[in-house]
């Protein structure tokens, strides 16, 4: 492991803080030393009170914020004296301690400080680095860890037994270190925890810890524990997953994304023995508020394997429980046997945090059975930390999720305009979205996690067969189906109708719509309140001279999404149709457009844009909110419906 320390970049730091976030991110920068809110660094100042006194404070990470992209609103201040003198209390709850610490801060509005806050404080050492490096976990995580991390580092490195993070945990190093000569030791190694070091120099602390973690990684090497992933192949059946997910969903009681990891090295490690492997618990107890502690494995029959998996978590609650309150028994992650690995989340950041400690914790796992066999904490201590008191207490105060949180919309012609207000609206409101387009530019238009953009010509069906693979393998199902592509062919009677146009307007603005309703509704079948939006045109119920083309295709979508609302409602599948007419906040209206337009008929730009009833503009932003209504509970018991948005139109009322 190589120091990323810049001399030139760290000399733009001057204070204690700013030196601090500088080290604290060459930290977050490495997914090997820390992941998604892991680990944590403190430094030990002071500050200027109101009555112009100076006080020594630790500044220390706040809870919620990652070292990646800590800043110094990150840090919360806590006075130093009451710290050490809560290290010499004898007991103190978490949550107590929680409370006085929060009560020691000198700004109010800092985030709350990290449960270890008191154990940096004990460390005296002016900057202390805390990281869950993979080479030091992996090592600890074996048969004889201790005796291997003597072996590395000798006396060099005080070793702490495990044991619950808090204050007992800063309990145990306070009594520990009392006869200890802290400038002999350069670190300290947290059994199945992780790594700390500490000096008064920032640069020196951080590469203390670069260079304690490589020797990890080279006692690794030198041991043959290293992995070299060949190329793997399979296949899985992207209606399997699709089911697997509504089971999930179901068991979780909301839509849950499901994303599959078919990478190299997850197939490899699910073609091992993972009865064993897989089945002793996380490689640092953090992960288990993520992870829980064992995933559920699926072979043949996904039903049985979750019976069978809730049964087993419920026993495992029943057999450590005091007090607590069971959680929801459903497994956060899956190994898909000889497949890979699936995890689950109420939305695509959680789901993608899963995946992430998994791609670590299998690295590791499959190391640490080359070394000797890997060994993850008794089943106690774990459950001792998903059910830890501060972790009951974040859930009880977790707020509402959006509506759409886990799940997953499919946008066609979402590129610009109509299509693109509705994309963004639906992820607003927490869809993880799949949208599709002809024009390339979807594809550099949304590369969010979440807002995947793919470039189909919906005529194709192998286009959209590709594009629902990828949104299934990526999201686990779809939910949502807004068919919303289409085309104005130029005007023209029908006496000089071209059978170019003609086509053209049927294969786009029809034959695509019964494509993609071919194509998804057996995912639909799988979805969770599942729904077909298809965004018709007012030219369907008022048509107009020299759009033959284009009225008839849009009666006919209208016509087919009338169908589908009638063949797919036995299985849950609503299907309900909007027209839009004169939204001119799109490409095709351009100011010149729309100039032309207005003194054809006599009016300013301002009246044509409200020749309505209602005398108001209609924007795609108004087509996306009552798509968004359409797909919500407001049309929940609603199918077959068509509704115009248009602002009042005397032909079609």
């Amino acid at each position: 492991m190589k120091s990323l320390w810049n001399d030139k970049e760290a000399e733009k730091f001057k204070s204690d803080l700013d030196l601090r976030v500088y080290t604290s991110r060459l930290l977050g920068k490495d997914s090997s030393l820390v992941l998604h809110g892991g680990g944590n660094t403190s430094v030990k100042s002071t500050a200027t009170n109101l009555f112009g006194e100076k006080e020594e404070i630790l500044y220390v990470k706040g809870s919620g914020w990652d070292l990646a992209t800590i800043e110094s609103a990150g840090f919360a201040p806590v006075k130093m004296d009451i710290l050490l003198k809560m290290s010499e209390l004898k007991e103190l709850n978490d949550t107590d301690m929680v409370k006085y610490q929060r009560s020691a801060m000198i700004n109010p509005s800092a985030p709350n400080p990290s449960v270890e806050a008191i154990l940096h404080a004990i460390i005296p050492f002016k900057f202390v680095d805390h990281t869950h490096t993979d080479a030091v976990v992996t090592i600890t995580n074996t048969n004889n860890g201790e005796e291997k991390i003597k072996e590395i580092y000798g006396d060099k490195v005080l070793v702490i037994p495990y044991i619950m993070p808090g204050f007992v945990l800063a309990k145990l190093i306070y009594d520990m270190t009392r006869d200890v000569d802290w400038n002999k030791l350069e670190g300290m190694v947290l059994m199945n925890h992780g790594l700390f070091t500490f000096n008064d120099d920032a640069k020196k602390s951080y590469e203390k810890t670069i260079e304690l973690v490589d020797k990890a990684e080279q006692y690794l090497k030198h041991h043959h524990a290293t992995l070299k992933t060949k190329k793997q192949k399979c296949h899985i059946s992207t209606l399997r997953l699709a089911q697997i997910r509504k089971e999930i969903s179901n068991l979780k009681g909301n839509a849950t994304i499901s994303m599959l990891n078919n990478s190299d090295e997850a197939i490899n490690f699910s073609k091992q023995n993972i009865k064993h492997i897989s089945q002793q618990g996380p490689l640092t107890p953090d992960h288990v508020i993520r992870t829980k502690r064992l995933p559920v494995i699926i072979d043949t029959n996904h039903q049985k394997d979750f019976k069978k998996y809730i049964k087993e978590y419920k026993k495992y609650f029943n057999d450590n429980k005091k007090n607590e309150t069971l959680l929801n028994p459903a497994p956060n992650f899956a190994i898909l046997k000889n497949h890979g690995t699936l995890s689950f989340g109420k939305n695509v950041k959680e789901a993608s945090i899963i995946k992430d400690i998994n791609n670590h914790t299998f690295e590791a796992i499959l190391k640490a059975e080359k070394l000797g066999g890997y060994k993850a904490l008794s089943a106690k201590d774990i459950f001792d930390v998903e059910y830890w008191e501060l972790e009951q207490a974040k859930l009880k105060k977790s707020g509402t999720s959006p509506e759409f949180s886990g799940k997953i919309a499919l946008v066609t012609g979402g590129a610009s305009g109509i299509g693109l207000a509705i994309a963004k609206e639906l992820n607003t409101k927490g869809a993880a979205v799949v949208v599709l387009d002809i024009n390339p530019t979807v594809e550099t238009i949304f590369t969010a996690s979440d807002m995947i953009g793919i470039k189909c010509d919906l005529t194709k069906s192998s286009d959209i067969q590709k594009a629902i693979n990828t949104a299934v393998k990526s999201f686990g199902g779809i939910d949502i189906v807004v068919s919303n592509a289409g085309i104005f062919t130029p005007s023209e009677n029908l006496d000089s109708l071209s059978d170019e146009n003609w086509k053209k307007s049927m294969a786009i603005n029809l034959t695509s719509h019964q494509k993609l309703i071919k194509y998804t509704a057996p995912f639909l079948r799988l979805g969770i309140d599942p729904v077909i939006v298809m965004v018709a045109s007012k030219n369907f119920p008022a048509p107009g001279k020299g759009a033959a083309a284009y009225s008839v295709a849009k009666a006919g979508q209208t016509q087919l999404a009338r169908i589908a609302a009638l063949e797919l409602g036995e299985f849950g599948v609503r299907v309900n149709t909007l027209h839009p007419h004169a939204v001119f906040d799109t490409a095709i209206w351009t100011d010149e457009v729309l100039k032309n337009r207005a003194k054809a008929y006599g009016m300013s730009v301002a009246e044509y844009k409200t020749n309505n009833v209602l005398k108001t503009e209609i924007k795609s932003s108004n087509v996306a909110d009552l798509v968004c209504a359409m797909a919500g509970k407001a049309f929940a018991k609603t199918t077959g419906a068509q509704v115009a948005i248009d602002g009042g139109s005397d032909r079609i009322i």
